[in-house]
């Protein structure tokens, strides 16, 4: 596959000031010299742009004048040669010259197909090859830290550095099993300090897999309560417009809204959904039955009530039902409108509650910072790389079960050879981060779903 040509325009659908044909493999300079007139016949020279015409050689017509940017190999993106006409931004303009470099000798290139080049001519690991998309879609700052560390090679040298102190221990298992006689058993006091620290490793990146998860495609957060605690009125205050309709009359909100939003950084979606009661109006159960499906499959649940309210059994009866494996952050409401003793109440009630008022604004940032820390986004990547995809935290937890496998036979006096399986497994499975022992069908579907001309 590496040995022709591809191209493909390179730049997002739509008009704009620049569009870019990228074009890599062996003929990419031929082509570029046939179709683009420069002053001069000087062969082109790798990373400096020329100004001049791109040309039909049939018709000898032009059709744009344009840069010509060349990347010898090995020194480009793909590691081939690789040249880009960087033309004014019109799309059927771009289809034209793509069209051309087609007809010279090039083929379509397949989605994310110049960066599986990149990836096979080692200018990428599989890891920082995934960064690219990730980079391509970031919509947020900590989205954008967190593609770059990756791109950049941040996980990749972790794990390369747990790989090869795996190997290591690999060596010296299979060494006893080789040269038994001469080195003796395996001394288990030797090795389990290495195998606990590799466990101890592998569990630090694991811990922050979940804010890293959430940091790539989003945290749901559900804001559930009983009728007219200020629900919608949340979700205005915390999209900062009026996007949920507002009443005093119980029941208003009837079915899940969605609201995408950036809470210091990191990407949410919030929904606001019906007030939790029991109703004989068959629409408004339809509703409460979505809330609660909703609030089953959130990252996290923003509980609402009302600082004014007389009692707040109900809502400690609603609470009990809540799905409890799912972290949560207490909102009491309407502190413009609670007296002192209220809020004092409300606190000894429900302990960590974040006392707020949607309708001023009072004590917003104090709850977008707890929301943060329950979702674990606060630190997220500051120690140690984030996992952010869910192949890369599949393939520590197989890493881990297997070091742990190898623990539990080296303390119970098992052979060394079972050792060695399990030590390989977590070689094996740490490997696939990176491309070292991925299969072609893993790297094709991880490629797949990349976007044409990256």
């Amino acid at each position: 596959m590496r040995a022709d040509t591809i191209a493909a325009i390179a730049t997002p659908p739509g008009e704009g000031g620049v569009g870019i044909v990228r074009v890599s493999g062996a003929e990419a300079f031929p082509i570029a010299e046939r179709l683009f007139r420069r002053r001069g016949r000087a062969p082109l020279q790798s990373h400096r742009a020329s100004f001049g015409a791109i040309v039909d050689p049939a018709t000898g017509e032009t059709l744009d004048r344009a840069l010509l940017l060349p990347f010898r190999a090995p020194r480009s993106y793909t590691g081939e040669d690789v040249v880009e006409f960087h033309c004014h931004g019109s799309p059927y303009l771009l289809r034209r010259v793509l069209a051309l470099v087609w007809r010279e000798g090039a083929r379509p290139a397949e989605p994310g197909e110049f960066t599986l080049r990149a990836f096979l001519n080692g200018k990428l690991d599989l890891a920082q090859a995934e960064a690219v998309a990730d980079l391509v879609r970031a919509r947020s700052e900590a989205q954008l830290r967190s593609a770059l560390a990756l791109h950049e090679g941040a996980l990749s040298r972790q794990v390369h550095a747990l790989g090869e102190e795996l190997l290591r221990l690999l060596a010296t298992v299979e060494a006893h099993i080789d040269f038994s006689e001469e080195l003796g058993d395996l001394d288990p006091d030797a090795l389990a300090p290495a195998l606990t620290r590799l466990l101890q490793q592998l569990e630090s990146l694991l811990q922050g897999a979940r804010g890293g998860r959430i940091l790539r495609e989003g945290a749901r957060v559900a804001i559930v309560g009983r009728p007219n605690v200020g629900k919608s009125s949340l979700l205005n205050a915390l999209l900062g417009e009026e996007r949920a309709i507002i009443a005093d009359i119980p029941g208003t909100t009837r079915d899940t809204l969605e609201e995408s939003l950036l809470i210091g950084g990191a990407p949410l979606v919030i929904l606001d959904t019906a007030g939790l009661r029991e109703s004989a109006d068959v629409v408004e159960q339809i509703g409460v039955e979505r809330a609660r499906r909703a609030a089953e499959r959130a990252d996290l649940i923003l509980f609402v009530y009302d600082l004014t309210a007389p009692d707040w059994d109900a809502d400690r009866a609603l609470l009990e039902t809540l799905p409890t494996h799912t972290p949560r952050v207490l909102a009491g409401n309407k502190t413009d409108r609670a007296t002192l003793p209220q809020r004092q109440r409300a606190l000894q009630a429900f302990p960590n509650s974040v006392l707020i008022s949607a309708r001023t604004g009072e004590g917003l940032d104090a709850l977008k910072h707890a929301i943060l820390t329950a979702l674990e986004l606060q630190r997220i990547g500051e120690e140690t790389p984030a996992l952010t995809h869910q192949r890369h935290i599949q393939a520590v937890e197989d890493a881990r079960r297997a070091l742990e496998s190898a623990h539990t036979a080296l303390v119970q006096g098992y052979p060394p050879d079972l050792i060695a399986v399990d030590l390989r497994s977590a070689w094996l499975a740490l490997g696939v981060i990176t491309g070292d022992t991925a299969d072609e069908t893993l790297v094709h579907r991880i490629f797949r779903d990349f976007c044409i001309g990256k």
